[in-house]
Parts: C-alpha cells; sequence; structure tokens
C-alpha cells in the first residue's frame, strides 16, 4: 500500500492525549477538584487506550473515516470505561463537571479526523497512498469489478492489474500477466504460483479474487493458502454492489462459508425513533425558527410580485402527491416557462437544473444559496408527507419516466436533506442522484440519519451545488 503521511498518527495521538489530559486538569484546578494533573493523566491515556483498542491508530484505518458516530461511539465508551476508575478509586466527582471537562476530547478528535481523512482524499487524488490491487477471475466478471473500482472515488484501491482466468477477452485496459488454465491445474501451488509471481511483478498490495465456475471451492481455497503462506493480503468479491457492511453477516453450513444480506430495515423500533424524531424536531425548529420565518416571508413579499410561499406538487412514498412548501425563489409565472428553457438543462437526466435560471429573483439566489427557501417544509415533516432525511422529492412528470429501478427511491418518504445534498446537490448527474438515493433506500438506518443531519451542516454552509 502507497505509504500515508507520517505525521496522521503523532498528530491523531498528541489530540487524543493533549485533548482529553489538558482540559481536564484545567477544569479540575479551576473548580478546585483533588488530583487534578493525575485525573488530566489518566484522561488522556484512557482516551488514547480506547482509540488503541478500536484500531483507530492502525496504519489501515486512520485517515479513512471522517464519521462523526465512530467518534461518538468511542467517547461514549471512554466515559464508561472513566465511570468504573472513578468507582473503584472511590473518587467523588460531580457528573456533569466531568462530562463538560471531557467535551472538548470529542470535538478535538473529530476536527483531527476530518482534517486527516481530508488530507488523505487530496493525496488520493494524485494516485498517492493507494491501494494496489491485483484482480483475479475469468475475464468477464473481472472486467467488471476493475471497471466498478475505475468509475468511483471514494475507496482507496487501484487495480493495477489482473490476472484472467480462462481464454476469453479481456476488455479492462488495465495490464495483464499469466492466465490461469479454466481448469484446475493437478499441481496444487500451480494457480498460487502464478498469481503470487503477478504480485511481485506488478508491485499490488492484496489479490482481489472474483468468484466464478472455474475459481471457487477447492481451487479458491488452495489459492488461498499459497497466497496467505507468502504473506499475501486475500480479497473475495462476492458480486454485491451498494450493500451497506452493516447488513452483511458470514456463517457456514458443513464448511461452506456463506453470507447472509439482512433485508433493509422498515419495521421496529429504527423507524419507530426516525417517526418521533422528524415529528419533534420539526415542531421545535418551526417554533425556534419563527423570527427567521418572518423574515424571509417579508424579504420575498418585498423582492418580486406573487405569494410569500411557493406550493408544488411532489410524489412521496409508494407515489403518494402531496403538496410540497417552500419559500418562492422565482418569479411568478415561471413554470410555464420551463419548456422554453428546455435546451438550457445542464442536468444529463429528468431533473432541470440551471446555475443561472433568469426566472430566479435576486432574494431567491440567496435563499437557494443557503437552503433557507427549504425550511417551510418542516411543516410537510411535520404533516408527515415528508421526513428529515430521505431521497429528494421528485416532480410527478419525473416520475412518469422513471424505470422500475429508480421507482425503488419511493420506498420511504423523501427527506429535506439527504445523500444528495451532502454528496452535491444539483453538481451531480441524474445517475448519481439515483444510486445514492437508491443506497439510502436500502441501507438506511437511524444511526445513518444522524451522520447526515450532521454533514448537511457544512453542505449548507459550503453551498456548493445550490442554485
Amino acid at each position: 500500500m502507497g505509504r500515508k503521511s507520517r505525521w496522521y498518527l503523532p498528530a491523531s495521538l498528541i489530540t487524543d492525549l493533549v485533548g482529553a489530559g489538558v482540559p481536564v486538569t484545567l477544569m479540575f484546578s479551576a473548580t478546585r477538584q483533588p488530583w487534578p494533573v493525575p485525573s488530566g493523566i489518566v484522561a488522556g491515556l484512557a482516551w488514547a487506550g480506547v482509540q488503541l483498542f478500536r484500531s483507530r491508530y492502525a496504519a489501515r484505518t486512520i485517515g479513512e473515516s471522517r464519521g462523526t458516530l465512530p467518534v461518538l461511539h468511542d467517547w461514549f465508551i471512554l466515559l464508561g470505561v472513566l465511570a468504573v476508575v472513578h468507582a473503584s478509586a472511590g473518587i467523588r466527582l460531580r457528573a456533569p463537571l466531568c462530562l463538560l471537562a471531557l467535551l472538548p476530547a470529542l470535538l478535538l478528535t473529530l476536527l483531527c479526523r476530518k482534517a486527516v481523512h481530508r488530507h488523505l482524499a487530496a493525496v488520493r487524488r494524485n494516485a498517492q497512498a493507494v491501494i494496489k490491487v491485483l484482480v483475479v477471475g475469468e475475464p468477464a466478471a473481472a472486467d467488471g469489478v476493475t471497471a466498478h473500482l475505475a468509475s468511483r472515488t471514494d475507496h482507496p484501491y487501484v487495480a493495477v492489474g489482473a490476472v484472467p482466468v480462462g481464454s476469453g477477452p479481456f476488455d479492462s485496459g488495465i495490464r495483464t500477466v499469466e492466465r490461469l488454465a479454466a481448469t484446475a491445474p493437478e499441481a496444487p501451488a500451480e494457480d498460487a504460483n502464478l498469481v503470487i509471481s503477478a504480485v511481485h511483478r506488478l508491485g499490488a498490495d492484496l489479490v482481489l479474487v472474483v468468484p466464478g465456475a472455474v475459481v471457487s471451492g477447492e481451487r479458491l481455497r488452495r489459492l488461498s493458502w499459497g497466497l496467505h503462506d507468502a504473506g499475501i493480503e486475500l480479497f473475495v468479491a462476492p458480486g454485491l454492489v451498494e450493500v451497506s457492511v452493516k447488513r452483511l453477516e458470514t456463517g457456514s453450513a458443513g464448511g461452506l462459508s456463506l453470507l447472509r444480506v439482512a433485508p433493509p430495515v422498515r419495521e421496529g423500533m429504527q423507524p419507530l425513533l426516525k417517526e418521533v424524531l422528524d415529528r419533534a424536531t420539526a415542531l421545535v425548529g418551526l417554533l425556534a425558527l419563527a423570527p427567521v420565518l418572518l423574515l424571509v416571508a417579508v424579504a420575498v413579499k418585498l423582492s418580486s410580485r406573487g405569494p410569500v410561499l411557493y406550493l408544488h406538487e411532489r410524489i412521496g412514498r409508494a407515489g403518494r402527491p402531496f403538496v410540497m412548501w417552500k419559500f418562492r425563489t422565482m418569479r411568478v409565472g415561471s413554470d410555464r416557462l420551463k419548456a422554453e428553457l428546455a435546451e438550457e438543462n445542464e442536468n444529463d437526466g429528468l431533473m432541470f437544473k440551471m446555475r443561472r435560471d433568469p426566472r430566479v429573483t435576486r432574494v431567491g439566489h440567496w435563499l437557494r444559496r443557503t437552503s433557507l427557501d427549504e425550511l417551510p417544509q418542516l411543516v410537510n415533516v411535520l404533516k408527515g408527507d415528508m421526513s428529515l432525511v430521505g431521497p429528494r422529492p421528485p416532480l410527478a412528470d419525473e416520475v412518469a419516466h422513471y424505470t422500475p429501478v429508480e421507482w425503488r427511491r419511493l420506498s420511504v418518504r423523501p427527506g429535506m436533506t439527504g445523500l444528495w445534498q451532502i454528496s452535491g446537490r444539483s453538481d451531480l448527474s441524474w445517475d448519481e442522484t439515483v444510486q445514492l438515493d437508491l443506497s439510502y433506500v436500502d441501507n438506511w438506518s437511524f444511526t445513518s440519519d444522524v451522520d447526515v443531519m450532521a454533514r448537511t451542516f457544512r453542505a449548507v454552509v459550503d453551498g456548493r451545488g445550490a442554485y
């Protein structure tokens, strides 16, 4: 694997030690708590210990995650560890004070993780610090895997070569070396020796096998023996795409390895929690943001002739239509001009998007840039037509042209925000928008909603793709 920057580990370790130790020491000193310095040392070492135990400092994981939830999970573990230490030592400290003192550790570690991840992503855009992969499999299957890896940039794997199995054509364009025979060789180590030779020749970090009719069972087992004996990592691609690892479970039956794919979450406690969170947040949001809503309404009313709100039919869950609320950002009668501007559409699919849409008012441009025009959708969330997080709410004329695959986006309620918003919004192609929505529909969980909402704030502040 390409070497990651050397500063990742010391920066992460120092941030964890200082981020937990110094605030605890200062807080305990300021409030005249017993043993402030030893408490700070224990807190710093405990936080670093939790990170070490969770493999956050390992070369293969450092810099790979920018999510909020893993850090929050680790922080709760830290609280549990320190609570046990606190009880064992018989020390009496106020719980609110301890939580306040440990809060900087959570925030600083989160900021450090995001900084490291952002730097690593920038480095990988220049083809550095990547994981070099040798693909092994029947030509058609290996072609598909290499093409999929090349089409995405949200992973560290780069196919540097392939070992085709059998005599079929190989069209991906990457370098190929010796072919494996279509039938298992008589010598058990022959396959492994050829693949190991290709690994060394191409400088690959691991071997990715795409199983098929001629590479499976005992032959794959013997190949794994040879690779592991040579110290080479082996991955097996089961052929699944866009399935979260949280839905995958391994098992076995009579020595046969099995991979269970759990169905999407549609019933139970998690959907109930989502419903409660949606309605409660919408109600609190409408009450807390009432002054902002009033100011925006006045700005819309004074900026151009027409109503303050734009009420438009959208398609919701299971194809049911509903009226979506937004602040009006266009001049009255703009819907009738859409056909005249069809040739100016900058989206490659069913959506209509223009960076400089002449129908948008001056205040409307600002509202779209800040996403304030979408705040009235809290009413839709409160009514149950929409969710805080979900796929983009489509227009009826878009849905009329949906394929069966695209129709699956309507399996859940549309959302005010979603993967499409935190990934580029209008800058995304139609296919990218569909894939993100389908990924959300299939892999939804309550914790993923929380993560999307946390990342939405940055996307709104950044404003990219909002027009």
